[in-house]
């Protein structure tokens, strides 16, 4: 009976929780679950992908999710089961108390006056020394088994046959008699002590089997302890650079406050002058015409006719002119426009408020993102702004992992180019800049379309990596050289000794240096290029057939010239670009913001084409040689 409870608890048991069926349910696959186990492990997989916890069996969709009630009955009733105190059959008992106690207490069944010396399990009663003598000294009791003194010798007998029982049945997990043993003929019986020996280790067995799941129970609790405190560092962290952005947020915009409440007071200073210089010049001139007045009014007053007439030739003469009062106003354009300037920010700022979560475009590994239609623009003055793109794809935001680290990684802008086109488009509205040009201790100021293209080579040339080829990955026909510096093609293969991570297909071979975070640059130079190229890959690039070719896979990204033709290359995906007019290529890495772009060194610094990605493993350099006179260089910085 308990064996069989076993296997049913067994069968009734959720393989997530380990305990008997909650509200079970069952999937398309036929595993049945906890409802609730099931939801809670569904949605910590975050992947929008639903499978089966145990034979990971993917399902299009979420599957409806309905109570299996056979499986909630048959779960109730075994919990009743276990619940319901069971009533041990009358032979188990006898088994449970067929231990002997010895004990002073036990009187002889002859006289019962004086304590029993031995018990007699033939005869099934206990004597004193007085009445075991026959025992001792008849030769009819010599076969008799004598055993310290034993209480309740009736539960040593079958209540059936009234025999000793004295005999174990393994099938029926019992005791028995002599008399017993007809019935079990088919069984495999054993004496008490084998029996005991045999259960013994059975139980031994099920005591260490308990202990180690007790084991198993509290690693695991531990591990979910432990997982449970780094998702809680990881949330602090996360509130804490989300505060230090909103903070960011907050300066950034009474910056520009304070920038545009004081062009506004400038010009109030300015308009208050012009009105009190106005002020002072009528002051004046109302005093002329007061001294003039008096001078009339005395004039009138003279009686002299020859005085009169010198005075009023003297009066004429000094005739003052009329008062004017000029047109001064406020600069209503200026006012306006930094209005408008304001408006604009708070509608943008408000847009983007309003934006649902699940709006947000996901950025596929290599992808683009469509244009965005802008119907505003912020744009406050030349003085406080950096171009940024508008028309640019829409990168997906990177999260800054802390203020060393975004202090040290630049922002650029997105900028397109067409295939078959040689000119770049970067256009959009200004954006205040919260860091001054000489400001290194600072970022870059990141507009909302990504961040801004490096004016020139000196931007980035801080942020220089000095990588070296890894001879353990080269193809036997890739030839190093220079300290692992130069790559190219040799005639015949490589005495390079055998290795999982050679590449055996096409002649590449990736850097040592692999980045997991931050910004690298990096500088290569390409000579009799018709057949090279050059770009980074996760370490688990294939090593073997066609696609382990750079760009020919979703974990590597490249450019590469082809024939003369220079091309960009991600997971079987080409975009034709126009060739520079250098051989000297400049690769920025931007870990963190998710970007890798190629910059054309020569006299003017430009953009050729840039990738986006979300990176999930470090990303190595790597190189390409095919043709016989395609040499490859890095490292050489002038």
């Amino acid at each position: 009976m308990a064996q069989s409870l076993d296997s049913l608890a067994e069968e009734l048991t959720c393989s997530i929780c380990l305990g008997l069926f909650n509200t079970p349910v069952t999937i398309p696959c036929g595993h049945n679950f906890c409802g609730e186990c099931l939801e809670l492990a569904w949605e910590a997989c975050k992947l929008g992908e639903y499978r089966c916890p145990q034979c990971m069996c993917p399902f299009p969709s979420k599957p409806d999710l309905r109570k299996n009630t056979l499986l909630n009955n048959l779960v109730i009733q075994l919990q009743s089961l276990q619940l319901k105190p069971q009533e041990p059959e009358p032979v188990l008992l006898n088994v449970v108390k067929e231990d002997p106690c010895y004990s002073d207490g036990v009187l002889c069944d002859s006289c019962m006056a004086l304590p029993a010396a031995r018990t007699c399990l033939t005869c099934m009663a206990s004597f004193c020394q007085e009445h075991l003598r026959p025992h001792l000294e008849s030769p009819a009791f010599i076969h008799h088994l004598l055993k310290q003194p034993l209480r309740d010798l009736h539960a040593r007998k079958c209540q059936e046959h009234e025999k000793l029982l004295d005999q174990y049945c393994r099938e029926h997990l019992c005791c028995i008699c002599c008399y017993c043993l007809a019935n079990h003929k088919q069984c495999h019986t054993c004496t008490l002590q084998q029996g005991k020996m045999e259960r013994k280790r059975d139980i031994s067995n099920i005591l260490q089997s308990l202990n180690q799941k007790i084991e198993k129970a509290s690693n695991t609790a531990g591990e979910l302890r432990r997982e449970q405190k780094q998702v809680m560092d990881t949330v602090n962290k996360k509130k804490d650079l989300l505060e230090g952005e909103f903070e960011e947020i907050k300066a950034l915009i009474e910056q520009e406050k304070m920038k545009s409440m004081r062009k506004i007071e400038e010009e109030e200073k300015k308009v208050n002058s012009k009105f009190g210089y106005t002020l002072s010049v009528l002051g004046k001139k109302k005093q002329e015409f007061e001294k003039m007045k008096s001078s009339v009014e005395s004039l009138l007053l003279e009686e002299d006719d020859l005085q009169f007439l010198k005075r009023a030739s003297k009066l004429h003469d000094t005739t003052s002119k009329e008062p004017y009062k000029p047109k001064m106003e406020l600069d209503e354009k200026l006012l306006h426009q930094i209005f408008r300037n304001t408006v604009s920010l708070k509608d943008s700022i408000k847009a983007k408020l309003q934006q649902p979560d699940d709006t947000v475009e996901k950025m596929s590994t290599g992808g683009r993102h469509p244009k965005q239609d802008d119907t505003q623009e912020w744009k406050p003055s030349a003085a406080s702004t950096e171009r940024i793109p508008a028309g640019g794809r829409h990168p997906k935001q990177a999260e800054t992992p802390n203020k060393n680290t975004f202090a040290s990684t630049p922002t650029f802008p997105e900028v397109e180019r067409h295939p078959k086109k040689g000119k770049p488009r970067a256009t959009g509205p200004h954006v205040p800049s919260a860091t001054a040009p000489d400001d290194k201790n600072k970022p870059l100021a990141k507009s909302k379309r990504g961040p801004s293209v490096p004016d020139s080579r000196e931007d980035v040339l801080k942020y220089v990596a000095q990588v070296t080829a890894d001879p353990s990955t080269a193809h036997k026909r890739v030839l190093l050289s220079e300290r692992n510096t130069k790559v190219s093609v040799s005639e015949g293969a490589q005495s390079y000794p055998d290795n999982p991570e050679r590449f055996t297909h096409c002649s590449q071979v990736l850097c040592s240096q692999g980045f997991s975070q931050g910004t690298h640059y990096w500088e290569v130079d390409i000579q009799g290029g018709n057949f090279s190229g050059f770009g980074i890959a996760y370490r688990s690039i294939p090593r073997k057939g066609a696609e382990s070719r750079l760009g020919r896979n979703p974990v590597s990204w490249c450019l590469e010239y082809f024939n003369g033709k220079l091309q960009a290359w991600h997971d079987e995906k080409e975009t034709s670009l126009t060739s520079p007019n250098t051989n000297r290529i400049g690769l920025l890495l931007n870990y963190d913001e998710g970007f890798l772009s190629f910059f054309s060194v020569s006299k003017k610094f430009s953009q050729i084409y840039r990738f986006r990605a979300h990176f999930t493993e470090a990303v190595y350099p790597a190189f390409w040689v095919f043709s016989a006179n395609a040499v490859v260089s890095f490292n050489t910085f002038s």
